[in-house]
């Protein structure tokens, strides 16, 4: 997959999932998304998705990682406003501060760092970060799971759709495993993979468990039944 394709994962993927999901799915919550942020099962309106994916990926579920693209700001300091990527040592260059290790804490951890140090030179200093990109190896389980997250691609390994949804927590007691769908971007265009992950654990067909690139959302819908 190219990278170009998730520069800016916040803003494209929350849009061009829900976009073709509500195109080509039916309007059930069978079929379509009823995305959960935990053990909280929302509506199915387009809006209620985009803004539960969003808590999710903005929330302290997530921890920032080498690739990410991040906008600080101080409050009433506009000079120290910066954007700066995380490198690959886990850490951001700041003014007056210098070198400051930001991957593997939350955007709230995170800011509360930079505050600290900040402490030195300012009284009372109010820093702000958001996330302007996402690295690009990383993978959203959304859903029926128990802990709906994000999850880091392992270097130089691979993470299955199972994998994904037993680091996630597991199926809460309601989803509907054989309907999970992989979203995902392929030059441009969004599309969605089926995959019976009830097949793959009760028939042991581990040709179904496909692995997932970066950017993807395994998505685990709700049972009908």
């Amino acid at each position: 997959m190219n990278n170009i394709n998730f520069k800016n994962v916040l803003n494209s993927l929350l849009v061009l999932c829900v976009f073709c999901l509500f195109s080509c799915a039916s309007a059930s919550t069978k079929d379509g998304v009823s995305v959960e942020l935990p053990k909280k099962v929302s509506g199915s309106s387009e809006a209620e998705i985009l803004e539960n994916i969003s808590q999710l990926q903005n929330s302290d579920a997530y921890l920032l990682q080498p690739g990410d693209l991040l906008e600080v700001t101080v409050f009433k300091e506009e000079d120290m406003s910066r954007v700066a990527r995380i490198n690959t040592n886990g850490t951001i260059t700041f003014p007056l501060v210098g070198i400051v290790k930001v991957s593997d804490y939350s955007l709230a951890e995170a800011e509360k760092i930079l505050t600290e140090n900040l402490k030195r030179y300012f009284k009372n200093p109010q820093v702000s970060i958001l996330i302007k990109e996402y690295a690009n190896n990383t993978v959203y389980v959304l859903g029926q799971v128990k802990k709906p997250s994000s999850l880091k691609i392992p270097p130089e390994k691979n993470l299955t759709v199972l994998e994904a949804i037993t680091s996630a927590g597991g199926f809460t007691d309601i989803a509907n495993t054989s309907k999970v769908k992989v979203l995902r971007m392929e030059n441009g265009k969004q599309k969605s993979i089926d995959v019976d992950v009830s097949q793959i654990t009760k028939q042991g067909k581990k040709s179904l468990d496909i692995n997932l690139m970066s950017g993807d959302v395994v998505f685990v819908p709700q049972s009908m039944f």
